[in-house]
C-alpha cells in the first residue's frame, strides 16, 4: 500500500516502508524495510514520489556493477520527491518542497567537489542504486548539499528525469561538446530518455538535428519533437545518410551513447575539427579507432559521465520554462517489471517512471 495511504504525521517513522530491493542478478523484489531515523544535522528527509528508470539500472540489475555490493540493496539511480522534514542547520529547504537528488555519494571535500564537479569526486563512495543503496524507497535522508530544489510547477515525474535524463545531456552538450546555436548535431538513439532530451535541448538553441531511431514510429515521434532528419538505422547506414545530407562535410557534434555498434560510423559523421561526446556503451564497451583519421581530421573526443549539480538545477529551470521531458510511461511500484521490460525490449520513447 502506498505510503500516503498508510501513514500520517509521526506514524511515518514507526511503520515499515516499501522499497525495491535487489537481492542478486535480476532478482528484484518489492519489500518492506525499516524507515530511516529523523534527519540528522545538515540532512533533508524526502518522501520519494517518482523514480526514473535508466539503462544504468539494467546494468546494475544484471550484476554489472564494478564493485562489490552488499545485498539486498535498494535500487534506483534517479528520483524526485517531497521534503517532509529537515535537520538542524538546514536552510535551503522546507517541508513541502519538490526536490530531486544527486545520484552519487560524493565527499564534498575534495577539489572537484569544492568546485561543483561532483562527478569527478576523488573519494566517491559509489553510485546510488548501483554500488550503494539507491532511491527506490519511500523515505530517504540525504545531505542538504546533494539535494536540488525544483521550481514551482515542475511535477515529481518531470523532476525525476533531471539528474540523468536531462542533467547528463546538459553536461554532454554544453559543458563538454560546447554546442553552439546554429550548429549541427547527430543524436544517436533519439527515442531514448537522453536522446529525446538531446533533441529538445539542441533544437531550443536553433541547431540542425540528425537522429537515429530503430523504427518508423519512433522516427515520426522524433520529427514531432523537432528533429530535422531522422534515420532508421535498421534500414540505412546512418553514416552514409548523414554524409550525403551534409554534402560530405559531416556534423559539428555527435552525441554518442550506443558504443561499439555506432562508434566508427559516428567518427565518419564528424566534420573536420568536429566534436564527439560519449556517455554510454549499451551495445558494448570496446571499439577500435583509426589514429590517422583522428589526428588528420582533428577530432575532439570527450568522455562524459553523470553531471554537475549545477546541470541538474539548469535542467529543472528548463522544465519550469516549458521544456518538458518526454515520458514514455508511468508504472506503479508493484508493476516496475513492466517498465524494465519496455527499456530492455527497446520499446520506449522517452523516460519510464515508477511512481511511489
Amino acid at each position: 500500500m502506498p505510503l500516503g495511504n498508510r501513514r500520517t504525521g509521526s506514524e511515518r517513522l514507526n511503520l515499515p516502508m516499501l522499497s525495491l530491493q535487489l537481492h542478486g542478478d535480476r532478482d528484484l523484489r518489492v519489500e518492506e524495510i525499516a524507515p530511516p531515523p529523523p534527519p540528522a544535522a545538515g540532512e533533508v528527509q524526502i518522501r520519494v514520489r517518482a523514480v526514473g528508470l535508466n539503462y544504468l539500472d539494467l546494468w546494475g540489475f544484471r550484476g554489472m556493477a564494478f564493485a562489490k555490493r552488499k545485498m539486498p540493496q535498494a535500487a534506483g539511480v534517479e528520483a524526485a520527491g517531497e521534503v517532509i522534514a529537515v535537520g538542524e542547520g538546514v536552510s535551503r529547504f522546507r517541508e513541502g518542497d519538490t526536490v530531486t537528488m544527486y545520484g552519487a555519494e560524493t565527499c564534498g571535500h575534495c577539489k572537484a567537489c569544492r568546485e561543483g564537479r561532483d562527478n569527478l569526486c576523488e573519494n566517491v563512495a559509489g553510485i546510488m542504486g548501483f554500488h550503494i543503496d539507491g532511491f527506490a524507497r519511500e523515505l530517504i535522508n540525504r545531505p542538504e548539499r546533494l539535494v536540488i530544489k525544483a521550481p514551482k510547477g515542475v511535477s515529481f515525474e518531470d523532476a525525476a528525469c533531471a539528474p540523468i535524463g536531462f542533467g547528463t545531456v546538459q553536461h554532454m552538450l554544453f559543458d563538454n561538446a560546447r554546442l553552439e546555436p546554429g550548429e549541427s548535431v547527430l543524436v544517436h538513439a533519439g527515442g531514448s530518455g537522453i536522446g529525446t532530451a538531446a533533441i529538445l535541448m539542441a533544437k531550443a538553441i536553433g541547431c540542425t538535428v540528425y537522429t537515429t531511431v530503430g523504427d518508423d514510429e519512433k522516427g515520426a515521434k522524433a520529427k514531432a519533437l523537432g528533429a530535422d532528419h531522422v534515420i532508421n538505422y535498421r534500414e540505412d547506414r546512418f553514416e552514409g545518410v548523414v554524409r550525403k545530407l551534409t554534402g560530405r562535410k559531416g556534423v559539428d557534434v555527435v552525441f554518442e551513447h550506443v558504443g561499439a555498434d555506432t562508434w566508427n560510423g559516428s567518427l565518419l559523421c564528424l566534420k573536420r575539427g568536429g566534436r564527439l561526446v560519449t556517455c554510454g556503451a549499451t551495445s558494448g564497451p570496446s571499439a577500435t579507432i583509426n589514429l590517422m583519421q583522428l589526428f588528420q581530421q582533428q577530432y575532439r573526443i570527450t568522455g562524459s559521465f553523470g553531471c554537475r549539480m549545477e546541470n541538474i538545477a539548469q535542467s529543472l529551470e528548463k522544465m519550469a520554462g516549458g521544456m518538458k521531458p518526454v515520458i514514455d510511461s508511468v508504472f506503479p511500484l508493484a508493476e516496475f517489471e513492466k517498465g524494465l521490460e519496455r527499456i530492455e525490449g527497446r520499446k520506449v520513447f522517452g523516460k519510464v517512471i515508477v511512481a511511489f
